[in-house]
């Protein structure tokens, strides 16, 4: 099932995000806060679907972090809650200048 952007925004609040301690440490290395993965969710786009992904279809999301940064998101969704699967700053060696489309594809 393929996610909408209309339908995460309503998910997202401070008690449906939901991070792994994996995630907050990944994110913390980045220098990603969880303010700039929000700005992402709330003002971003969908860019790919994995609707098969276990145990919840997910997708990626482009936007800006809070430092006017692109930033990719991916986030998976239950219905209920957000998972937040990771969060990285696009390399311009893997991906076209809108950063939606990665290289060699």
């Amino acid at each position: 099932m393929a996610l909408h952007i209309d339908e995460l925004r309503k998910l997202c609040t401070d008690d449906t995000v939901i991070m792994t301690a994996h995630v907050i440490k990944r994110c913390k290395e980045r220098k990603i806060n969880s303010d700039s993965i929000i700005n992402v969710i709330m003002n971003g786009e969908i860019i790919k679907q994995y609707e098969d992904d276990k145990p919840f279809p997910s997708c990626l999301l482009l936007g800006m972090s809070i430092n006017k940064r692109y930033l990719h998101v991916v986030v998976a969704s239950d219905n209920i809650n957000l998972h937040i699967i990771t969060a990285y700053y696009p390399n311009a060696d893997e991906w076209e200048a809108d950063f939606k489309t990665r290289k060699g594809r």
